[in-house]
């Protein structure tokens, strides 16, 4: 099953790091996310890049033992961090700062802390999920070419890194380009074969009207139309995050009572770029721009919990997590991130004590489906009792339940990405 190093990565730059790293560098925290956005890809484009260099992968494999992610603001001024830095960029590094700190209107010194912070995480996160799992190094290596695929299409629009000489890891940057040569040439061509027709005489013409003059106006208009669609589906594949609406009705049979569930999903974006503070009873939180936290707190502080007459009146409504995630295959092991939301959802159950949820979990499509629903069941049941062990009253969480891959939507043979919507925790607020 391929990996996607990407969503790894961002479980450890989550709105705390951002927040920090803000307040360390005098930068606002936009423009460091933004910053971020950019620097990911980059370094996971050179990994991908170098992902049969076996100093990489030495890199990789010995990341564990360097603890990079012990202290990730820290990492720009570590030796061996910043040799990894070297072999990954050479003389190119100061375009990469170069092209970041203008794109993202931070300073040059704030991009080399926050390229040492982003490599940290990204070779300590890799190092760990290999340790992890037992992997040598040709399954580093095939993670690592796995991302190729992939990587172009978290790159922000607006920042080009194609200059970094790193192969085709970003190669549709030159799609537009490409579409608009090939245009040209068929204009070329046309022209040619107008020319040919009116001198063999079979075809009369009439010279006032110019019908080639139309493909001077028009074909700038198809490259630019091509273009304006190219990036707004690139800005489109950026952290989407499925939310689901679980209809529940309740049917008798004898003395057996059986939930049947039926899930809707819609689809709404999250900009990982954007934080934002949650203002919960006068104590601020950290969360992602109309993300989980600010879909709670923004029914429960409008009395939308309280008006309701029962729990027929909520149960078509989950909330999904947007940044708790479990290792591949475990039950009991979060990625480094993952905390911080679960914090967040203790701290939004503790100001409204007479507030109850439900605990969701699902898998996606691949694997045997009895395992996935077991996977899923622990997940719910770990996360049920980590709110506990923070301080959430047991009363308040009236369930957890796994559902498996009863209700994914995208099939098994799609790439690791596109399945990553279907697994997920969520919850929904009880009665």
């Amino acid at each position: 099953m391929s990996v996607n190093l990407i969503d790894l990565i961002k479980g450890q730059l989550g709105p705390a790091t951002i927040s920090q790293a803000a307040s360390q560098f005098g930068e606002s925290e936009s423009s460091i996310s933004t910053a971020v956005s950019g620097l990911i890809p980059a370094v996971v484009g050179a990994m991908a890049h170098n992902a049969d260099n076996s100093s990489v992968i030495d890199a990789v494999m010995a990341a564990p033992k360097q603890g990079f992610l012990g202290n990730l603001l820290g990492n720009a001024s570590t030796p061996v961090l910043g040799g990894i830095i070297s072999t990954l960029f050479g003389g190119k590094m100061n375009d990469l700062v170069s092209s970041v700190s203008s794109f993202a209107g931070v300073k040059n010194d704030t991009v080399n802390s926050l390229l040492g912070a982003v490599t940290g995480a990204t070779f300590g996160t890799l190092g760990k999920y290999a340790a992890d799992n037992n992997m040598d190094r040709n399954q580093v290596s095939g993670i690592l070419r796995d991302q190729r695929g992939i990587i172009s299409s978290i790159l922000p629009a607006g920042l080009s890194l194609a200059g970094l000489g790193l192969g085709n890891v970003f190669g549709n940057q030159t799609t537009t380009t490409q579409t608009t040569n090939t245009m040209n040439n068929n204009q070329d061509t046309r022209k040619d074969e107008q020319v040919n027709v009116n001198r063999t005489g079979h075809t009369h013409v009439d010279q006032g009207k110019k019908p080639n003059n139309i493909w001077k106006w028009l074909l700038p208009l198809l490259a630019l139309g091509i273009l304006a669609w190219w990036l707004l589906n690139k800005n489109k594949t950026k952290d989407v995050v499925t939310n689901s609406d679980t209809v529940t009705t309740v049917q008798k049979d004898g003395d057996t009572t059986k939930a049947q569930t039926t899930v809707t999903q819609t689809t709404a974006t999250i900009d990982k770029s954007k934080t934002t503070e949650v203002d919960v009873n006068g104590k601020k939180i950290k969360g992602y721009e109309g993300g989980f936290e600010s879909k709670l707190v923004s029914f429960l502080s409008s009395k939308g919990y309280d008006n309701a007459a029962d729990d027929n009146a909520l149960k078509s409504t989950w909330y999904d997590f947007d940044n708790v995630n479990f290792e591949m295959g475990k039950t009991d092991k979060l990625l480094p991130g993952s905390e911080t939301q679960l914090q967040n959802l203790a701290e939004i159950l503790k100001a409204y004590p007479n507030t109850k949820i439900r605990i969701g979990g699902y898998t996606d499509n691949v694997g045997d489906k009895d395992a996935n629903k077991k996977i899923s069941q622990g997940r719910a049941d770990f996360i049920k009792a980590e709110l506990i062990k923070l301080g959430v009253p047991a009363a308040q969480i009236n369930g957890a339940e796994g559902y498996g891959s009863e209700f994914a939507k995208v099939p098994a043979t799609a790439s690791d990405a596109e399945r990553a919507s279907d697994r997920k925790m969520a919850i929904r607020l009880a009665k």
